[in-house]
């Protein structure tokens, strides 16, 4: 084993269960994993059957990377399926929803 590799500065871990949980909206829920010194940060979102975002979800200031954990995430024009990736480029928007629920990781490189 290499107890150090914990000790390097930065290096962080969390279970998701542990993550605090905002309720954006109903039936949906965000909780925050990290968020680095410049404004990276990645989550996970958690959204019951049938939940929609309620507008446009636009991808500000930079690009959004999704990963579909479980179920399936409809982007407002198909279904995408558990162990889907989606690289959304900012500028761009979708509208966010499920019919069976599902969980997503979420990744934001510029915040």
């Amino acid at each position: 084993m290499h107890p150090e590799i914990l000790a390097q500065e930065g290096y962080t871990s969390v279970s998701v269960d542990e993550s605090p949980v905002r309720e954006l909206f109903p039936g949906i829920r965000l909780r925050r994993l990290w968020q680095g010194p410049a404004g990276a940060h990645a989550n996970v979102l958690e959204m019951d059957p049938g939940a929609s975002w309620p507008h446009r979800d636009v991808h500000e200031p930079g690009p959004e990377e999704v990963y579909v954990v479980a179920g399936t995430f409809n982007d407002g024009a198909r279904d995408y399926p558990a162990g889907t990736f989606l690289h959304a480029p900012a500028g761009t928007w979708h509208v966010p929803a499920t019919t069976t629920g599902c969980t997503l990781f979420l990744f934001y490189p510029a915040g």
